[in-house]
């Protein structure tokens, strides 16, 4: 797969799908892109010289260089971080490195429209090492040989420049559109749910189980996965658990789903003790590689084990934002819910009882939401 033929690709037809009526309305555009998502490109073509790195990708090779440079518990000591990537690339001895360039996904969709190649944020820096408290990258960093590589970085919803002219005319936007710097899409989310006082957290219940926290206290610790994003003179503190969605997907169909929550009691406690993982490992709240799932006694009432499954998560939710509390985050006084979990309200008002916490779905919950938000700051700022 040629994926980042694909996203440039899909990044014009939705260009080519905005109504033209529309178009010559746009004041400002950004996007968000997934975390630690990297290109190595040609700093003078911005072609890839590399295949992209993905997301979930991780890099284990590059992990005993990273931890030898970095201080110990940093974002960047996981596999899969930004920085991971980029010494994996570099110790490939690859012939380019003179002229190669660190983007991330948002970095490099939004350099093809605006032209200024080598921009970007400090949500999605935050892997490759950037510190969005000093903005600045560290002294560690920066002396070695592969800093000619990193981007320059500026606060997400930055103008960065008008929208090139081709574009502009080809499309129909206005002359003066401007060019945002983006953000990853868990922030965009977070943002979309517009939770903007400290206590105030977003989960997500997807396939996993994300939960956000907005905080006056920068929190890092990577034996738990935990790190902050920057917001503004705030911190956005959060931790992803293998638990989630996808483990009920593996023995209940949607149908059985809606007809077995109708029947939960949800102001009634579940004796059971689960841990519902999809296989072998967790991550957040319990930093544990070797964790079983558990999901064992099964009563014989279909009703019973499904209420305690939700239970169980919700159990591991308030887990996680008790961690945060120990670690020095701001604690949590109202949870927005995006995902589709949001939709299942006994569940909601299971989870509302073991937070002891107001609980209610985030009226906006698409990343793209977030990033029009954004755009829309961009415009203001200009």
């Amino acid at each position: 797969m040629d994926w980042a033929r694909s996203w440039k690709a899909t990044l014009f037809s939705l260009l080519g799908d905005i109504p033209s009526h529309l178009c010559k309305l746009i004041a400002s555009i950004s996007i968000d892109g997934t975390s630690a998502t990297t290109l190595i490109v040609d700093s003078n073509t911005g072609e890839p010289l590399w295949r992209p790195f993905l997301y979930n990708e991780s890099c284990p090779d590059a992990l005993p260089t990273v931890k030898s440079i970095a201080p110990p518990n940093h974002t960047v000591c996981s596999g899969s971080s930004t920085l991971c990537k980029l010494v994996s690339w570099w110790e490939n001895d690859d012939p380019n490195k003179k002229s190669a360039l660190l983007l991330h996904q948002a970095d490099w969709l939004l350099w093809l429209l605006h032209g200024k190649l080598g921009v970007s944020d400090y949500n999605n820096a935050l892997k490759v090492g950037y510190d969005p408290e000093l903005e600045s990258y560290p002294p560690w960093l920066l002396s070695q040989p592969y800093s000619q590589l990193l981007p320059s970085v500026r606060p997400p919803g930055t103008s960065i420049g008008h929208l090139k002219e081709d574009i502009r005319s080809d499309f129909g936007f206005p002359s003066d559109c401007a060019v945002c710097t983006g953000t990853t899409d868990s922030i965009a989310a977070f943002l979309a749910a517009r939770a903007t006082q400290p206590g105030k957290a977003v989960t997500s219940l997807g396939s996993t189980l994300a939960i956000k926290l907005l905080s006056t206290t920068r929190i890092e610790d990577a034996r738990f996965g935990v790190y902050s994003h920057r917001l503004d003179d705030k911190w956005l503190v959060g931790g992803a658990s293998n638990t989630g969605g996808a483990v009920l997907r593996q023995i209940f169909t949607d149908e059985q789903l809606e007809k077995l929550s109708e029947q939960i009691d949800p102001m009634e406690a579940s004796p059971l003790d689960y841990y519902p993982l999809q296989s072998v490992g967790e991550r957040f709240p319990v930093a544990d590689p070797n964790m079983a799932p558990r999901l064992h006694p099964r009563p014989e009432s279909e009703v019973e084990f499904l209420h305690g499954i939700l239970e169980s998560i919700a159990r591991i939710e308030a887990k996680a934002y008790n961690l945060l509390k120990e670690l020095g985050a701001t604690q949590v006084d109202e949870v927005f819910t995006a995902g589709g979990g949001a939709r299942n309200e006994k569940w909601t008002k299971i989870r509302e009882r073991v937070l002891g916490l107001p609980v209610s779905s985030a009226i906006q919950t698409e990343a793209a939401y977030g990033a029009a938000l954004l755009a829309l700051r961009g415009i203001h700022e200009k």
